[in-house]
């Protein structure tokens, strides 16, 4: 199952899990691209793709649809990427909009753990291989100017990560975090409103990762062999030493 899958890392690993074979649930909130991408994975790589429209913000929705998944589903479920979340403008707290704090507070952390709480049960059913990959972010390793409410959602995604590896340790379910740096997806244009102009300046003068870099960091983590579990990747473009220092030629 993964989450956020119709633009950027999500669709990225739903293409790299499914040309390896992997059936697939895929969610997200636009089901016009969720039900396009299904049918090209189908035709493409010939796997089994579901497709699961709702809002990882509604703890009754994401319930009633990870219920409503076919029985064989359910029982047969093995990996869970949280990769849904967003982050919204960008500035000093005191004039940061309530509004875009709840949208990154509901998505990357409810959000989050209202998948996570309905998804394990499923988990500990599923004999052999079972494991939770968190999209997390270099902001949730060290917080930079202007990214307050957003860092602080991501260092809940780090903790999380760290505290859910303990949990489910006795149940044998892997929990890995992947911390991607700078990466040119819809990232910026969502956080900057639409501003176009304005995401595609945060990515001047260096070559930042892509999606396919962090669905091969996903794939990676999820073929180790049973006695190795990865829990944390931090991965940056070569030309980023840090959360806010860049190498920009």
């Amino acid at each position: 199952m993964i989450t956020g899958a119709t633009a950027g890392f999500g669709k990225a690993c739903a293409e790299l899990f499914a040309s390896k074979g992997y059936s697939l649930v895929i969610t997200g909130r636009r089901n016009e691209r969720l039900l396009a991408l299904a049918q090209e994975l189908a035709m493409n790589a010939k796997v089994e793709v579901i497709t699961s429209c709702f809002d990882v913000c509604d703890e009754k929705v994401v319930n009633e649809a990870i219920g409503a998944l076919p029985e064989n589903v359910q029982s047969n479920l093995s990996i869970l990427i949280n990769n849904a979340g967003l982050a919204v403008g960008r500035g000093p707290i005191d004039e940061g909009l309530t509004d875009d704090w709840n949208r990154m507070i509901d998505t990357n952390v409810k959000g989050l753990l209202y998948v996570s709480r309905a998804v394990i049960p499923l988990l500990k059913r599923f004999d052999g291989h079972r494991q939770i990959i968190n999209i997390g972010s270099v902001a949730g390793k060290e917080v930079y100017p202007g990214g307050n409410v957003y860092c602080a959602s991501k260092f809940a995604v780090d903790a999380l990560s760290k505290a859910m590896r303990i949990d489910l340790l006795p149940y044998h379910i892997k929990v890995s975090n992947i911390a991607p740096g700078a990466a040119e997806t819809e990232f910026s244009l969502v956080r900057f409103k639409g501003d176009q102009q304005t995401a595609d300046a945060m990515y001047d003068g260096f070559e930042p990762l892509i999606a396919k870099d962090i669905a091969e960091t996903a794939l990676f983590l999820a073929t180790r062999p049973a006695h190795v579990n990865i829990n944390d990747i931090v991965i940056m473009p070569a030309a980023q030493a840090s959360a806010s220092v860049l190498l920009r030629e």
